[in-house]
């Protein structure tokens, strides 16, 4: 692997983000419609992560030698304009790209990057690629004009590596970022980017901020309530400082133990309902109308379906 020459990063982008002020968006707008443009100011999260607010937020990690990009945009056209920001915090440096999980606004960008991107993807992903990546897309291209659209003719560029549970990649100049499967969450695949030494963690759709998790089984299996508590605890060992959610605002360590502690509610108490014989169905409503209660202000409270999640769940053990 060929090393490329350092250089200073200093262009207007890179000073212009430095300052930019923290995001006003407020919690109850619905971060599935937000829009990333070529015209973005990308925010700096911590020494060398900046990320650029979207559907999803991409994440970029700049070292000495080399660039990653997490996430890609909702097909090429995004892809090309996330691959853009990376060419302006970094010019000049090697580009690799990853992905959080296989759904289509998060890896179906991948042809909008030049031909010598390096992809990576964790080999339980790149399954759920293989076999539904391409229904996906057409189920997200039938939801819009715009959609189909960004979505036409994607066609899933192929890994250059493909790993298991960890990989490390070195950016250059003491910057490492760790690509980690723990297990189930969201989907099956669900793939996290801690950086070192900045302590920041890109973690997809497994820790969010002020969102109620889902899991998805329209198109896969998706994980349980009960493995991705286990894959939060995973995550809390890595004493994260910076958090970068897929949907959601950034935030700090704690928004973890948040994450933690609002899954084992949901979960708890939709055992218990259940042992009480009350439906999956009231049970998500009465839940979701509590979460209204204690978090008015956030987009969306209806925990149904991750009730309905935990009523099929084998799993009921304490946690």
């Amino acid at each position: 692997m060929m090393k490329l020459l350092a250089s200073l990063v200093a262009s207007a982008l890179m000073a212009a983000a430095a300052s930019a002020p923290a995001f006003s968006q407020t919690a109850s707008t619905d971060p599935h419609q937000w829009k990333m443009t070529a015209a973005d100011t990308p925010v700096r999260i911590s020494e060398h992560v900046w990320m650029i607010k979207g559907n999803p937020n991409i994440a970029v990690v700049v070292g000495d030698r080399s660039v990653l990009v997490v996430d890609t945009g909702l097909g090429p056209k995004m892809g090309a304009i996330a691959a853009g920001f990376a060419a302006k915090l970094a010019p000049g440096k090697r580009i690799f790209l990853t992905t959080t999980h296989f759904h289509p606004e998060h890896a179906a960008g991948d042809q909008g990057f030049p031909a010598g991107t390096t992809l990576i993807r964790n080999d339980v992903q790149q399954a759920e690629v293989e076999q539904y990546g391409l229904p996906m897309v057409k189920s997200f291209a039938d939801r819009s004009e715009e959609n189909r659209e960004l979505l036409k003719d994607v066609a899933f560029r192929t890994p250059d590596v493909t790993f298991h549970d960890e990989v490390k990649v070195d950016l250059g100049g003491g910057v490492t970022v760790r690509l980690l499967w723990f297990g189930e969450a969201h989907t099956q695949g669900d793939e996290l980017t801690f950086v070192e030494p900045d302590a920041t963690l890109v973690s997809g759709d497994v820790v969010q901020n002020a969102t109620i998790p889902t899991i998805y089984t329209g198109y896969g299996k998706g994980g349980t309530p009960t493995t991705w508590l286990k894959v939060v605890d995973k995550i809390a060992e890595l004493h994260a400082k910076h958090v970068v959610p897929d949907h959601s605002l950034p935030g700090n360590d704690s928004l973890v133990p948040e994450e933690r502690r609002l899954i084992a509610e949901i979960r708890t108490s939709a055992i218990a309902m259940k042992a009480q014989g009350v439906s999956a169905e009231q049970a998500g409503a009465e839940i979701s109308a509590r979460l209204k209660q204690e978090h008015p202000d956030w987009h969306s409270t209806d925990a149904s379906a991750f009730v309905k999640s935990v009523y099929l769940d084998p799993d009921t053990s304490a946690l």
